[in-house]
């Protein structure tokens, strides 16, 4: 009895579509259809094959294995499809407890309440000199605070609402800047503004939060949680 060549050059040509060597993006729900099709053409194939001229056993392993990885990595990618999905979950749920509370995050506003308000700045290392500028409405200083030598992280400061000379400004929206310097050159200094969190976005598969006063900021960008 004659090899039927059709079926081995089938299962041949299903394998390479499986492995994406026919230049077709298979769909995963055709996946375990093409495993049928090539175990039907493999068994008619061992049924119908010539006692003295038997299929080549070193191909037929190769493709075996091939149907096996091909099917490995295919649970594999649903899996972590699977982890991404309930990391995703999980952080903005994480995100979603934030609304109601307190940041610090990249910027500059400072609002002053009951006399009270406050910031950061973040220091990539230790410095001699840090003062933070204090502004109104107008970008006039009306306060400096000379924290003197600090160390590299987060510096927190609070201002009482008084300006240079003592007199206490009405409550609202200032902003600040920030001097560093060590060794007579200027240090990097991040400034870093108190602000409360609104509401969670997805955006682009990514979590963003809508502060008050300075618009969206990245869950990267949160320092501190009040």
């Amino acid at each position: 009895m004659a090899i039927d060549t059709a079926n081995s050059a089938d299962r041949t040509s299903l394998v390479n579509e499986l492995n994406g060597q026919s230049g077709t993006k298979v769909a995963k729900s055709d996946v375990a259809a093409m495993q049928d099709r090539f175990m039907t053409l493999l068994t008619t194939q061992l049924k119908n094959q010539d006692p003295n001229n038997p299929l080549d056993n070193a191909q037929m392993t190769s493709q075996l294995a091939q149907m096996s990885t091909v099917e490995g990595i295919s649970k594999l990618n649903d899996s972590i499809s699977a982890l991404l999905d309930g990391y995703k979950s999980s952080q903005t749920m994480q995100a979603a407890s934030l609304i109601g509370h307190q940041v610090l995050v990249d910027g500059d506003t400072l609002t002053l309440n009951k006399a009270l308000g406050g910031g950061a700045v973040e220091l990539k290392g230790s410095v001699d000199s840090l003062k933070v500028n204090i502004l109104d409405a107008n970008g006039q200083v009306v306060r400096t605070l000379d924290k003197g030598p600090q160390a590299a992280g987060v510096q927190s400061f609070i201002w009482d609402g008084k300006d240079q000379n003592g007199q206490q400004l009405a409550d609202g929206q200032y902003s600040f800047t920030v001097e560093a310097s060590k060794g007579g050159t200027k240090a990097d200094a991040t400034a870093l503004a108190l602000v409360g969190v609104s509401s969670v976005v997805v955006n682009n598969g990514g979590i963003e939060l809508q502060t008050i006063g300075l618009g969206s900021r990245q869950m990267s960008q949160v320092r501190q949680i009040y």
